[in-house]
């Protein structure tokens, strides 16, 4: 097998071990969750046209709209910048604050950023988003290290500016088993 190929699979199975880990560990804890991160307290949706028209139900042109925006007449929440359109401090139009629950859920309109967070792989790492109170790091690197086996060790390292942004990186070569971690050689 080619190095890149190596790769190329290796970022496959980050991308499946971080969506399962969501899948089972993140997404049933988003009913219970104290901030939840449709609200974007924290966090700031990334959104295209498309879907800034259909949540937030625009009927005028793009060109209007993004003029409204401009001059400070369209919704506070939303800046517009290069084409894309930022959203933060007003709770996702498409959240259901009383049903706790995405309306666009599993449909081709939700949000890239949505169905990533908090777990998510990127480039051949995978990033963890301590932000998300249902993200258990040593669970995520053991969920990991059991989906890409014992020839491949998993190395953490958190952003120096956003500190609670972890990146997983795996390198070749095993980690010690915990039994022999530690010893003097004595």
């Amino acid at each position: 097998m080619t190095n890149s190929h190596t790769r190329r699979h290796l970022a496959t199975e980050l991308a499946s071990a971080a969506a399962a880990y969501q899948v089972a560990q993140v997404i049933p804890h988003c009913p219970d969750c104290a901030r939840p991160c449709c609200r974007l307290d924290a966090l700031v949706l990334d959104l295209e046209w498309k879907q800034i028209k259909v949540f937030w139900k625009i009927e005028e042109s793009r060109k209007t709209f993004d003029r409204r925006l401009s001059t400070g007449d369209g919704p506070v929440e939303i800046r517009e910048a290069e084409g894309r359109y930022y959203v933060h401090s007003k709770p996702c139009p498409a959240y259901d604050l009383t049903a706790k629950s995405c309306q666009v859920y599993g449909q081709d309109i939700k949000p890239v950023g949505c169905s990533d967070f908090p777990v998510y792989e990127d480039s051949g790492d995978v990033i963890a988003d301590l932000r998300c109170e249902a993200v258990d790091l040593d669970a995520v690197v053991d969920w990991i290290g059991r989906a890409i086996g014992p020839e491949w060790r998993v190395v953490q390292k958190a952003d120096e500016d956003f500190p609670f942004l972890v990146t997983l990186s795996v390198r070749r070569g095993r980690t010690s088993p915990p039994s022999v971690r530690g010893r003097t050689g004595k």
